[in-house]
């Protein structure tokens, strides 16, 4: 399977595992995103992304329907953010227009 297959299907698969653990099927409580986060994550430029302190922010930040519950497209968006974070570690780029460049006019991948 391709690489780009892999972490797609894999990002299915893992919000549909937890999503089933308790509650309601096909949503993540909160108790079932702190797992997701912290077996799921192992990387330690993501790791530290990440506190047990923070998933209460990070609930209240995706939960964007205030539901008290996350869906595949608000657990999207954190994957997509977290994404974003390991991008910007690696590259040094990634952060809003303006900010981390070392020249004036140079561009953003």
């Amino acid at each position: 399977m391709a690489r780009l297959d892999q972490v797609i299907t894999n990002i299915v698969d893992i919000f549909l595992d937890y999503a089933d653990d308790e509650g309601k099927k096909k949503t993540l409580n909160k108790e079932e995103l702190k797992k997701v986060l912290e077996k799921e994550i192992q990387t330690p430029e993501l790791k530290d992304q990440i506190k047990a302190e923070d998933i209460e922010e990070a609930m209240n930040m995706l939960d964007k329907n205030h539901d008290g519950e996350i869906n595949f497209r608000e657990f999207c968006r954190c994957v997509s953010d977290l994404a974003k974070c390991y991008y910007q570690k690696k590259t040094g780029k990634g952060g809003k227009k303006g900010k981390g460049k070392e020249r004036e006019g140079e561009q953003e991948d």
